[in-house]
């Protein structure tokens, strides 16, 4: 149990890269953490942790034992399940990361808050690449295609990008017929967090034209904010149709060059394939393919 308990010690610190912070989680006090881990390198003969003043940080050695370590957690953790009301019952803690997206997770997670008050989310909203692993994250939601062969993954609903502009944007500037009558126009362009880097917009290319590039009057890392600029008739935007559903309805925003765009976007949920699917992980990635794009009628 020594053993366990150590190793319960080590995963928390490594995920914290903190003594101290894995004793707060843990209840216990730093110099109790720290002696735990003094006492675990010298069983193993190797050193974990390169330790600082200020921090601590994995050597080689404990990157390659941490991941052994956290999948021997999650079988004592499947263990202790199997035997506990908590299969009837889910509750615990959630650590979740989600995209920038609100008016579409929103909806759907406010609901599975109802439904299950007894689990505590951890909720990180945030557009960058998160490292779902490394971070301790226990399901994350993402666009594209899922490269990381660490995690699995289950498709939630797919979407597409359209282009829009305000009525009076439009009796203003005109309507562009083709992708290259952009050139002219004032376009507000979507940036990733993570790169810098604009967001493409997704027109077809017809053959034997010459190459161009969109001019940049605005550049912005949220898509909200595009919406209420182009929603105030300041610029042509490139927004999922989610998003631009109703406003499109009520007349505030209309499509521009819809044939020209060729776009089909998938919304996935991810989480460790090493991690035991425990209630409180199995019930939100259910209760999400079964009601995120079930919302999206509800957007306002």
């Amino acid at each position: 149990m020594e053993s366990l308990s150590g190793i319960a010690f080590f995963v928390q610190a490594a995920e914290t890269r903190s003594f101290s912070e894995a004793a707060r989680h843990l209840g216990v006090s730093s110099s109790a953490v720290g002696k735990s881990m003094s006492r675990l390198e010298e069983r193993l003969g190797v050193r974990l942790f390169h330790r600082s003043t200020r921090s601590i940080t994995l050597t080689t050695e404990g990157a390659l034992f941490l991941e052994r370590c956290r999948r021997i957690l999650c079988e004592v953790e499947a263990a202790e399940l199997e035997l506990s009301e908590t299969q009837r019952s889910p509750k615990g803690r959630l650590r979740i990361s989600l995209p920038l997206v609100g008016m579409l997770v929103m909806p759907a997670l406010t609901a599975f808050m109802r439904r299950y008050p007894a689990i505590e989310l951890d909720v990180d909203f945030s557009d960058r690449l998160v490292d779902v692993i490394e971070e301790g994250f226990d399901v994350v939601m993402r666009t594209g295609e899922p490269t990381d062969s660490r995690l699995m993954s289950r498709p939630l609903g797919n979407y597409r990008l359209q282009l829009v502009a305000a009525p009076d944007y439009l009796a203003s500037h005109g309507t562009p017929e083709t992708p290259a009558d952009l050139v002219h126009h004032i376009c507000l362009q979507h940036k990733f967090p993570s790169t810098g880097k604009l967001e493409p917009w997704p027109l077809k290319s017809a053959a034997g034209t010459s190459e161009w590039s969109l001019p940049t009057s605005m550049a912005c890392n949220t898509s909200a904010a595009l919406m209420d600029v182009a929603a105030a008739g300041l610029g042509i935007a490139c927004l999922p149709d989610f998003m631009v559903r109703r406003a499109i309805e009520r007349g505030e925003l209309v499509p521009v060059l819809d044939a020209h765009i060729e776009h089909q976007g998938t919304f996935r949920l991810l989480w460790p394939s090493s991690k035991h699917l425990s209630p409180k992980l199995r019930v939100f990635i259910d209760f999400m393919v079964e009601t995120l794009f079930a919302n999206t009628a509800a957007i306002p």
